[in-house]
């Protein structure tokens, strides 16, 4: 009979960017300080359809108080995503990225966290870029930035902000990660925001708290201020939104790997220098997450190949000789409705379906 934790391996692999083995089988070791086995085995019967314990409990013949204390108690570990609404908890399986690896921010260990940077090093980041649709997008913090207008909604933080009706912030998995690895960041670090009942999740399991519209916006602007990248889920209806450094986060680190991320991370801009007016200040270059600007013979230069478009050389440029510009339309990604959309078009591309 197959091991339950390879079983799990598995069926998280189909799921999302995927959670793929390696021959030192730290994705299980991961797996086991996660989840007991009785636990592995009832995520095995889930899908990432939210389901009521009820529903479980007669599929499975199981009693009905034990599932639901059970799916509750996998939830506040952070291993299945909970929805409540009119008193009904159901409850679904997630992926581990994006999922349970940054449910468990509030549940930290240095050992966790050692490991997890391990099965980033050996494997996984390796996955982030494997597939044509980005799981984020990275935007430029609002449409001043850029020189056309109009600029489309989902295309703007403050105006995905402006959206929103319930919003929450929590700490960055990946900064807090590092941290336990003895490499803290010196950017901020409660700056990852999710919204509706992604937010209730993240304060009913004590990750996060509310925030109104207005706290939200000015972290945005001080995000931008740090020289954090604005990473929101790749859908037009998000969930969540990072702001992300280029040292810590894994997208942009598993970017930055890659010999053009232009053509990876789906963003619509690439900023411009005007040559003629480039005082070669170097404040561009130590903003750019990319390594997408070099000094030569005094002006600042733009690799267009690693040009991410998120706006952070433009909007602290001190000659303002930088400008976002819009690709042409050919280029232009529009990115999935919603995020179920999202996961099947990688579901797709990964040969999961």
């Amino acid at each position: 009979m197959q091991d339950v934790y390879e079983c799990l391996r598995e069926r998280l692999d189909e799921m999302a960017i995927g959670y793929p083995a390696t021959d030192s089988q730290i994705e299980i070791r991961i797996l086991k300080s996660l989840f007991a086995p009785e636990e592995a085995e009832l995520f095995l019967e889930l899908s990432p359809i939210l389901e009521e314990p009820k529903s479980v409990a007669d599929r499975l013949n199981r009693d009905v108080k034990e599932v639901a204390v059970q799916m509750e108690e996998m939830a506040q570990k952070g291993l299945l995503f909970r929805h409540r609404k009119g008193g009904l908890a159901r409850y679904s399986a997630i992926p581990y990225v994006i999922g349970i690896f940054e449910f468990q921010v509030s549940r930290m260990s240095p050992a966790f966290a050692k490991e997890s940077e391990d099965y980033f090093e050996t494997r996984l980041s390796r996955t982030f870029q494997s597939f044509e649709t980005p799981v984020l997008r990275t935007i430029p913090i609002n449409r001043q930035l850029v020189a056309d207008f109009p600029v489309a909604p989902y295309e703007d933080a403050l105006n995905i902000i402006e959206g929103q009706k319930t919003i929450a912030v929590a700490p960055c998995i990946c900064r807090t990660i590092t941290r336990l690895n003895g490499r803290p960041c010196d950017k901020p670090v409660e700056n990852c925001f999710s919204f509706g009942s992604q937010a209730d999740y993240y304060v009913e399991n004590k990750m996060g708290r509310y925030i109104s519209k207005a706290e939200a916006k000015e972290i945005i602007k001080k995000n931008e201020e740090a020289g954090l990248v604005i990473q929101p889920f790749n859908s037009q209806k998000v969930g969540g939104m990072c702001s992300c450094c280029g040292n810590c986060c894994g997208v942009l680190r598993s970017l930055k790997m890659q010999p053009k991320p232009a053509d990876a991370v789906k963003s619509n801009y690439f900023a411009q220098i005007n040559d003629q007016l480039c005082t070669g200040c170097e404040t561009c270059l130590e903003r750019c997450q990319m390594e997408a600007i070099e000094i030569v013979n005094g002006i600042a230069t733009m690799n267009l190949d690693r040009c991410i478009g998120c706006g952070l050389c433009a909007s602290t440029c001190p000659d303002e000789v930088i400008t976002l510009i819009q690709k042409p339309q050919e280029q232009q990604y529009e990115p999935p409705k919603i995020g179920v959309d999202t996961y099947f078009r990688i579901a797709q591309e990964r040969g999961k379906l």
